[in-house]
């Protein structure tokens, strides 16, 4: 399979949580070493936003430029990371995610994998019900417009 496919996220998959509070990631999506590793953020609009392994490099890259003396930024670095996490897939592709981001994105026995491009989301089906339904046309087709789409 190539390289990219396993980097781009598109698609919509439900899944149950288990017992121990794992979900299993959608197979195209799972990475091709058990070493890699996914972070967590919380995302204002009640999910989870997972960058993978590539993006979590980028982010990293980007957040080492803020500097000590620049206080906004590392308050809101602080902010966010102190309620991220980060996790890999387990042999059989399944994932643990903290409790408290769990809470957070009210998941309780399944979890709703959207597909963003470059990061994935990981929302509560209720919560990504209410959220499409909210959704206008004119918003999704000024979206596909900026993209030149």
């Amino acid at each position: 399979m190539d390289s990219w496919i396993n980097s781009f996220y598109v698609g919509e998959y439900t899944r149950q949580m288990d017992e121990k509070m794992r979900v299993a990631m959608p197979s195209k999506w799972r990475p091709e070493g058990s070493e890699a590793a996914f972070l967590a953020l919380p995302n204002p609009l009640g999910c989870l936003t997972v960058y993978p392994p590539k993006m979590v490099t980028r982010l990293e890259e980007k957040v080492a430029q803020v500097s000590l003396g620049d206080t906004a930024g590392q308050m809101a670095l602080a902010k966010l990371f102190s309620k991220a996490d980060i996790f890999s897939c387990d042999s059989k592709g399944r994932v643990k995610l903290e409790e408290r981001l769990l809470r957070f994105a009210q998941i309780a026995t399944e979890a709703v994998f959207v597909g963003g491009g470059a990061v994935f989301n990981i929302w509560s089906p209720e919560r990504f019900k209410e959220y499409i339904a909210n959704e206008s046309l004119d918003d999704v087709t000024g979206v596909l417009k900026g993209l030149g789409l």
